[in-house]
């Protein structure tokens, strides 16, 4: 006896040394050592022992001799005899699972006689062999946490709640008792938000002197409702007899949980991911429901190249037939702030022209730039064929529409970041379609743009300038002499390059015209004072003028090559828009064209007569003046091109005063 007391004490050493050691929970190899080490009679018991836990399961199981049985799952068993005290008080249809063939056969051979009903499998967790909905209840006693190793991230905790969720009776009960770690509860909470009730109890502790580790049973309750239900507790986190930063955790994990549960119930404007989607969010994805809309994100991790931001709408009733059960409609960023696409009725439209009985609108962004549609469809396929409606159509082709966006080709040139407006790109393209009045000036022209955007905002063209060949633009000698000069000042500029006569192609920046309509609106609206700048230009005097932001500078250029009687002063804060615009846009200073970095460098003079962002003046213009005020500006301005200028005057002729 003496001696077996003495192996029985230096197995249980031994055993836990070898817990110590463990390191992976995970590893097979590891626990059946750990078994083998302790033998068939040796039970280890995680968090509570059964005096703790009786009253709190049996309460929670229902009544043994209701008819049917409940059916238990005790996956991850190992030795713990917790799966023998509840067939012992009644619970006859309990199915164990453990991946360890040794305490398998371990558990068999201790209970095959005494306990002939209870069932012995030996099974990955992550991975079990039953049907779906088999189970009235999932007991898990620390198998979760054992799982949920550090190195491995949520993987495998993943895989395995997947399949309680599958297992789960509709009703059924899925028990876990863990010790409630942040990164456990990180993961089982937002597993079980969307159609499932959730509470959390404190299991009573042994008395002891010091506070230990507490042991918590989380419950979830299958309701398959998309109703998000907040997180429930039974006890008081002040009076948690436990260590402080178990009791901080739970307490704090609890917190945020019941805030995004609140968030996602009052919500409108909440964007769904797609693992929210197969948590029963939107309830079950499979089926169509007829007006159903929402905003959701797709891809932005693993394996997937981008994120994407979607709309998934499922056609009204009655609007069918449809040609397919589910389409993919992409809408390229220069298209997405459209009223047809970014509105909830427009987007409508587009469901019933698409004939797709569910459509997930996908808004690209500046994030996709330099994807091209066949590496944006590859890597949206496998995600929405995941959102594709009805269980036998894995195999059906999901078409992919898109609406154009108007360009035949773009080449992004540079991209730069600014402290003060975020990430910019210059890029440029070619149009499929240019507007006839280019058609007229350069009828053999493959016309090509360059364009500034700024990355913060979707939609949103900053500047864009007509890129001609060297020379045919018709610049005059003395234009081009005063480049010259100017070029010459601005390559001491240290590290500073010339960028902006492309010079593979020999394409510069043609500032004899604006492609933008907001600076042809700004030059139209010289109509109100074509009088006083007629008076000034006639004797040789100069007009000041001041223009807060550059950009690219094509509004300053244009300004001093068309109106050479004006005298500007520019301030832009940024030094690298002003790179930029040097460097791509072929914006240069000289005396008559200066710009300031700080903005009490602008010296606001008397003469200082014209602001473009507002006009003062005090002659007032009438309505039936502004036909001959316009033909006075087409006079003053020096265009280049009969048809640009044509096209300010029109627009002057446009202007009605608003009092």
């Amino acid at each position: 006896m003496g001696k077996k007391k003495k192996n029985q004490s230096s197995s249980s050493s031994s055993a836990t040394d070898l817990l110590q050691t463990l390191g992976d929970f995970t590893s097979k190899e590891n626990w059946d050592k750990f078994f083998t080490i302790r033998g068939i009679g040796d039970s280890f018991e995680w968090y509570a022992e059964w005096p703790q836990l009786r009253d709190p399961l049996i309460s929670l199981i229902g009544a043994p001799t209701s008819s049917p049985p409940p059916q238990i799952l005790v996956p991850g068993c190992g030795n713990s005899r917790l799966s023998e005290h509840l067939y012992d008080a009644g619970f006859h249809g309990i199915t164990n699972v453990d991946f360890s063939k040794v305490v398998i056969s371990d558990m068999l051979r201790r209970n095959v006689r005494d306990r002939s009903d209870m069932r012995w499998r030996v099974m990955d967790m992550t991975s079990m062999q039953f049907m779906d909905e088999t189970f009235d209840v999932i007991l898990d006693k620390g198998g979760l946490d054992a799982l949920m190793e550090p190195e491995l991230g949520h993987k495998l905790g993943n895989q395995y709640l997947s399949e309680v969720k599958r297992l789960l009776k509709s009703g059924g009960k899925f028990v876990c008792l863990t010790l409630a770690e942040s990164h456990v509860l990180g993961l089982l909470f937002p597993k079980f938000r969307f159609g499932w009730k959730m509470s959390v109890h404190a299991i009573p502790q042994k008395s002891s002197s010091e506070p230990s580790l507490q042991t918590f049973m989380v419950v979830a309750d299958k309701e398959n409702s998309s109703v998000v239900l907040q997180v429930t507790s039974s006890f008081d986190h002040s009076s948690l007899d436990c260590n402080k930063n178990q009791a901080f955790g739970i307490h704090e994990a609890l917190e945020s949980e019941n805030q995004t549960r609140r968030e996602y119930s009052h919500g409108s404007d909440i964007l769904y991911s797609l693992e929210d989607l197969q948590l029963g969010a939107k309830g079950d994805m499979k089926n169509l429901s007829p007006g159903c809309r929402f905003e959701l994100i797709l891809g932005g991790e693993g394996d997937f190249c981008f994120s994407y931001r979607a709309v998934l709408l499922d056609a009204r009733e009655n609007s069918g037939p449809f040609m397919y059960n589910c389409g993919v409609f992409i809408v390229p960023k220069t298209r997405a702030h459209e009223w047809l696409f970014s509105s909830e009725e427009g987007q409508w439209l587009v469901v019933e022209s698409s004939k797709a009985a569910r459509l997930i609108m996908v808004l690209l962004d500046t994030s996709h730039a330099s994807a091209s549609m066949d590496e944006i469809q590859k890597d949206l396929s496998p995600l929405v064929k995941q959102l594709a409606p009805g269980k036998d159509d894995q195999g059906a082709q999901i078409p992919f529409m898109m609406a154009g966006d108007g360009i035949k080709h773009r080449n992004v040139v540079h991209q730069a970041t600014s402290s003060l407006t975020g990430p910019i790109i210059v890029e440029d393209l070619v149009y499929e379609n240019v507007d006839p009045e280019f058609s007229r000036i350069w009828p053999s022209e493959d016309l090509k743009f360059r364009r500034l955007v700024f990355q913060r905002t979707q939609g949103l063209v900053q500047s864009e300038a007509l890129l001609m060949r060297d020379g045919s633009s018709h610049r005059t000698d003395v234009e081009t002499e005063r480049k010259k000069a100017s070029s010459s000042s601005k390559s001491k500029r240290k590290g500073t390059q010339r960028r902006s006569d492309d010079s593979g192609n020999q394409l510069k920046v043609y500032h004899g015209y604006l492609a933008s309509s907001y600076h042809m609106g700004i030059i139209s609206g010289f109509t109100l004072i074509s009088s006083y700048l007629e008076s000034v230009a006639s004797v040789g005097k100069s007009v000041k003028a001041v223009v807060i932001g550059l950009g690219a500078g094509l509004l300053p250029m244009f300004l001093h090559e068309c109106m050479p009687f004006v005298g500007i002063e520019a301030v832009e804060l940024d030094l690298t828009m002003l790179n930029l615009a040097e460097d791509y846009f072929g914006f240069t200073q000289d005396k008559s064209l200066k710009v300031f970095n700080h903005l009490f460098c602008l010296q606001l003079e008397e003469d200082v007569n014209l602001v473009l962002f507002g006009l003062s003046s005090e002659s007032c213009i009438k309505d039936n003046s502004f036909p001959e005020a316009a033909v006075q500006l087409g006079k003053l301005v020096k265009f280049q091109h009969l048809e640009i200028s044509q096209s300010i005057m029109d627009a002057a002729k446009k202007i009605r005063c608003l009092k």
